[in-house]
């Protein structure tokens, strides 16, 4: 009996720190740091792309600094709409868009309907700023953009065009509308094909991310003829932005950053964003990125936010005057 009572009694005196450990065991799942798993990047482009180069760039970085994998997974299409739906629907804090905002922000003025509602995709941080150029072939002996107007008003109706992001083919079909100027779109799936057939002439301007067309204007098949950004390429210091050209209405920075769910607490939001900066903070990222024409400018989530909503609002300006309204979202 004294033994079945000894025993009861160590029983008894073990509970409450099993009881301790179990309580202790949940609380500590809740609160291991992000990640707990491998993270997912979304990009709206294809392979190649200024977006595409910069998210494995900072994905290799990143998942060193995370311990865990980082997975890009490339979605073209659909004005960048099917990596959109595809990170809004994935509802998960470890899949995250990684994305120009030019692709989406003027969505609402290019489709009737929007499958996702923009409050969806909320701003971590800003990678970088992709440098985006104006581009026409070779063959087509124009040696300025004011050179390439001349040519479509010329023309009328026989010139070809293309572009990367929604914003920029957003622009560019006002720009034709206000200058009267007549000129066919050809769509693309993908940014990639359309630098090919710039440079072999079967389209006469593509505007789009000048890493996609270097490797043309290298084997002299393109000419840039302008860059709409606000500074000039680093790399291509004499060709003029389009401010300089003469051409003010096509003028955007390439705004390239990490997006999350619109749920994303802001501590893992900001700790992100402050991983992105160290990672951004090495000469050598700087160095291959410009080389493939863009300029690495890290942002915290308020600044990224902030510029975006001015290249909304820039973009709905325009929308206002042309007499366009903005979708509605699906039901």
């Amino acid at each position: 009996m004294s033994r079945i009572r000894a025993a009861l009694g160590a029983v008894c005196a073990s509970l409450p720190v099993v009881l301790a450990l179990t309580a202790v065991a949940p609380a500590q799942a809740q609160t291991q740091p992000w990640p707990q798993r491998a993270v997912r990047f979304i990009v709206p482009l294809g392979p190649g792309s200024g977006a595409d180069i910069g998210a494995r760039l900072f994905g290799d970085r990143l998942a060193a600094r995370w311990g865990k994998p980082v997975v890009v997974e490339n979605r073209p299409g659909g004005d960048g709409i099917v990596a959109i739906t595809a990170f809004v629907s994935a509802h998960d804090d470890h899949t995250l868009l990684f994305s120009p905002a030019s692709t989406f922000t003027a969505h609402p003025f290019l489709h009737d309907k929007l499958p996702y509602d923009p409050a969806d995709l909320l701003p971590i941080a800003r990678v970088s700023n992709t440098l985006v150029a104006i581009s026409t072939p070779m063959t087509l002996k124009v040696a300025s953009l004011a050179e390439l107007v001349a040519l479509a008003r010329a023309q009328s109706g026989k010139l070809n065009w293309a572009t990367a992001t929604g914003i920029s083919d957003f622009l560019f079909a006002s720009f034709l509308k206000s200058a009267n100027l007549d000129m066919s779109k050809v769509p693309y799936r993908d940014t990639v094909q359309p630098s090919t057939d710039l440079a072999e002439g079967r389209i006469q301007l593509y505007w789009g991310a000048l890493a996609i067309v270097r490797p043309h204007v290298q084997a002299g098949k393109v000419k840039l003829l302008a860059v709409s950004n606000s500074v000039h390429a680093p790399d291509e210091p004499n060709v003029p932005t389009v401010n300089e050209a003469g051409f003010p209405a096509l003028g955007f920075d390439g705004l390239v950053g990490l997006f999350g769910p619109r749920d994303m607490a802001d501590d893992i939001r900001e700790r992100i964003a402050a991983d992105i900066q160290a990672v951004a903070a090495d000469p050598a990222i700087g160095a291959r990125f410009s080389s493939t024409g863009q300029v690495v400018s890290p942002g915290r989530p308020a600044e990224f936010a902030a510029s975006i909503e001015a290249q909304r609002a820039t973009v709905a300006a325009i929308a206002k005057e042309m007499g366009i309204k903005p979708a509605q979202q699906s039901q």
